[in-house]
Parts: structure tokens; C-alpha cells; sequence
């Protein structure tokens, strides 16, 4: 099996950083793209930013020049520092990557974390 664990989330005010983590473990081998998603309350969930494994980069309109996702492919993890936060940035930020396994080379499958709070207010 294949966890994510996101960690980084809290309170910031308006204006603020901050930077999440999400560490990938279990009997992995290979992930492919990895992605941020954010979920605010009544809201749909929405694409944040992708990573491919090759380091290509794509972010939603919205977050473009504040957001920066990073990956470390030695360590499992995918980051997203955030800058310039804003009140719309509230929500809860999951992680998901395609993963394969060593049972499975050859097969990847999505793979959720359980979500970290992002809370931006005064």
C-alpha cells in the first residue's frame, strides 16, 4: 500500500506564506505526476498545480507567480510554497500522485493524502 501525508497547513494572515509537504511512502516504485488540489467550504475541489517526474510545471490561473510546486524524488515528497496569500486561498489542500508499485510496476494509480487546512485571515 501507498500513503500520502500532507503536513504545513494553518493559520496565516493575509499576505503570508506558507509551505506544504506531502511525503509518499509504502512499497513504491515509481510516481509519475504529482499534484496540490484545494477543497474551500461549498466549493468543488480544484487543480492547484502539477509536477510532472520530468519537473514540468503547471499552475490554475489564479495562483500564477504566488504558488511554486517542487518535487524530491529521493524523498517522496511534493511541496507548494505559497506567497501572497489571500482570503480566496482558504481551504483545505490535498496532495495526489500517480504511483506505482513494486507488486506493479507497470501500473500507476492516483493516490490521495487526507488533506491539510489552509486558513488566511485576520
Amino acid at each position: 500500500q501507498v500513503q500520502l501525508v500532507e503536513s504545513g497547513g494553518g493559520l496565516v494572515q493575509p499576505g503570508g506564506s506558507l509551505r506544504l509537504s506531502c511525503a509518499a511512502s509504502g512499497n513504491i516504485f515509481s510516481i509519475s505526476a504529482m499534484d496540490w488540489y484545494r477543497q474551500a467550504p461549498g466549493k468543488q475541489r480544484e487543480l492547484v498545480a502539477t509536477i510532472t517526474s520530468g519537473g514540468d510545471t503547471n499552475y490554475a490561473d489564479s495562483v500564477k507567480g504566488r504558488f511554486t510546486i517542487s518535487r524530491d524524488d529521493s524523498r517522496n515528497t511534493v511541496n507548494l510554497q505559497m506567497n501572497s496569500l489571500k482570503p480566496e486561498d482558504a481551504a483545505v489542500y490535498f496532495c495526489r500522485a500517480d504511483v506505482s508499485t513494486i507488486a506493479t510496476p507497470w501500473r500507476y494509480l492516483a493516490v490521495w493524502g487526507q488533506g491539510t487546512l489552509v486558513t488566511v485571515s485576520t
